[in-house]
């Protein structure tokens, strides 16, 4: 069994290059990325991708999510997955830039949850993966806007 999980799709006004460094751009996660406080990876493929979470049921505190990289494709996507960190499951989570023209982009992500477990996963985290996941859309959009404004100004 199969489950996809896939946030808004947002416009941004800016060139695809231009967010996809924003999203790449990890050391500064804290300052408006609501869904993943940080992250440490190398980007090579196959190496790990630690992503610091908060909690999925609200209370304080976070944990880190360890998942390796499979494809690198600027500007355009960000794949990886959990491997074999839990038996029975795997999610594959893309992020995708979509060029619009020059001067502007669409961004979404998405993961699939596959394996033995993926029905009890979709059901136990699913809304908070997905609310997650809008607000990292939305918030990537905004920290883009702020950005672009802080350079003509």
């Amino acid at each position: 069994m199969s489950h996809l999980i896939e946030s808004v799709t947002v416009e941004i006004d800016a060139p695809a290059a231009f967010v996809w460094d924003v999203l790449l751009d990890y050391p500064n996660y804290p300052q408006w990325n609501p869904y993943t406080v940080s992250v440490s990876t190398t980007l090579a493929i196959d190496s790990p991708i630690d992503l610091t979470l908060p909690k999925p049921d609200g209370s304080e505190g976070t944990w880190v999510s360890r998942e390796y990289i499979r494809e690198v494709v600027p500007p355009r996507l960000l794949r990886y997955d959990t491997g074999d960190t839990f038996p029975g499951l795997l999610g594959t989570r893309d992020q995708v830039i979509t060029p619009l023209g020059s001067e502007r982009c669409s961004y979404r992500t998405f993961e699939t949850f596959t394996g033995k477990y993926a029905d009890a996963v979709h059901a136990a985290q699913g809304a908070w993966v997905k609310k997650g996941f809008d607000a990292v859309a939305h918030a990537l959009r905004e920290r883009v806007a702020e950005l672009l404004k802080m350079t003509w100004t």
